[in-house]
């Protein structure tokens, strides 16, 4: 997860539950805690969410290069190729 996603998480049925609270990530959070795994069901989740949101290619890409990037500790070229391929399949215009 990228850094600082603990504060952007967010209440999915506020006051819903007496003794229990359901968080969720955002949406740029949660495409990229799929860039490690890339699955094809990864990979469905990402097109949908950047379909039906919609997301924005250019602060997704912001977000992966200023909380996610710098803490991998591996293989950081071929997660900048997996996002750039995602923007490009899954984004309209692939900005």
């Amino acid at each position: 997860m990228p850094e600082d996603y603990e504060a952007r998480l967010r209440e999915m049925f506020p006051q819903r539950f007496k003794k229990l609270r359901l968080l969720a990530p955002d949406a740029y959070d949660l495409v990229l805690s799929k860039l490690e795994r890339n699955s094809p069901k990864d990979q469905g989740d990402v097109e949908y969410l950047a379909r039906t949101i919609p997301l924005d290619p250019k602060f997704l890409k912001e977000r992966y290069v200023r909380e996610l990037r710098p803490n991998l500790m591996a293989r950081q070229t071929w997660h900048d190729g997996t996002l750039k391929m995602w923007i490009g399949a899954y984004f309209s215009s692939g900005r």
